[in-house]
């Protein structure tokens, strides 16, 4: 097989476990910088049959499939598939697969880390103890309060239990109802309007983009806090920006964004009621070396005739 990695920026393919004995075996192609145009991208992966792609900066586009007649196989290493033309795929008969699920322990950790930073004001009490300031008060309780989880797949799942086992009521919403959880499911509009916290679990499609817009942002209640470990354009930004500016939600811990990274004087950055951290709730050394293994495992699933994680 003819296999390309035409962007792992930064690293952690090349320096996974499981990559020297895949890169022996296939003597795959490998870039360790980011292609940063299609152009460029169409240059390193000229002839190659399989594509893996590292990071979801690299849009596999109608355009880069009609370019690549030899392209049969797509691995990513992610969940997410925004950046990829799933219908252009199909058409042009490339299998793509995922790494669904072995992030999931990690993100919904880094959930309940930002829901419990954002209720105790963690960052601003630090920075004033470290100021020689005594500031005390102000921070939320959450047994008894009520979590929204808005998507129930492997991460909004694991989410949801481990908010019930700190005490919470929870409420989910998703599209697809998973009766095996032992949580209400409501209306997504009752969700707003009841929860202390929601929290976002969606995959970015057609179908969610903008899911979170300004009407269903006003349900919320003004001491709600929002989280949102998916991804960014999930949520009208401008109006997320204006009602944790105005006070209409009360405080927000996000790791996506619209943009990434986050533009230099971005308003976000101004809030004193936002923690932020850069998209990092999927990256921990367990995740990384399950995710790659899992993406080249899948290359070799292919290659025999047994695809696993097909997403098209």
């Amino acid at each position: 097989m003819r296999i390309c990695i035409p962007d792992d920026a930064p690293v952690v393919l090349g320096v996974s476990k499981a990559w020297p004995a895949f890169r022996d075996k296939y003597q795959a192609a490998y870039f360790d910088s980011l292609p940063g145009t299609t152009e460029r991208l169409l240059e390193r992966i000229a002839g190659a049959e399989v594509v893996i792609n590292i990071r979801s900066s690299t849009q596999f586009t109608e355009q880069v499939f009609a370019a690549c007649p030899s392209l049969r196989m797509l691995s990513i290493w992610g969940t997410g598939t925004d950046n990829i033309d799933l219908a252009a795929a199909r058409r042009h008969n490339v299998t793509v697969t995922n790494t669904p699920a072995v992030s999931a322990p990690s993100i919904a950790e880094h959930s309940l880390a930002l829901m419990l930073a954002v209720a105790r004001r963690i960052p601003y009490l630090d920075a004033q103890t470290r100021a020689d300031q005594w500031a005390r008060g102000g921070m939320v309780q959450l047994i008894g309060k009520t979590c929204g989880v808005i998507g129930t797949g492997a991460i909004g799942a694991r989410f949801a239990n481990l908010a019930a086992a700190i005490g919470m009521r929870v409420l989910t919403w998703s599209f697809r109802l998973k009766p095996e959880l032992p949580y209400p499911s409501v209306p997504i509009e009752q969700l707003l309007q009841e929860s202390d916290v929601v929290s976002l679990h969606l995959r970015l499609s057609d179908d969610t983009r903008n899911f979170l817009n300004r009407d269903r942002l006003a349900l919320m209640k003004p001491t709600a806090l929002f989280i949102n470990t998916a991804r960014g354009p999930i949520v009208d930004e401008a109006a997320l920006i204006e009602a944790l500016r105005e006070r209409r939600i009360a405080a927000a811990g996000l790791d996506v964004f619209d943009v990434e990274p986050l533009p230099p004087g971005h308003p976000f950055k101004s809030l004193d009621n936002v923690i932020l951290t850069p998209h990092c709730a999927g990256i921990t050394p367990e995740v990384l070396e399950a995710g790659l293994s899992l993406a080249l495992t899948n290359v070799e699933k292919w290659a025999e005739g047994n695809p696993q994680h097909v997403v098209v």
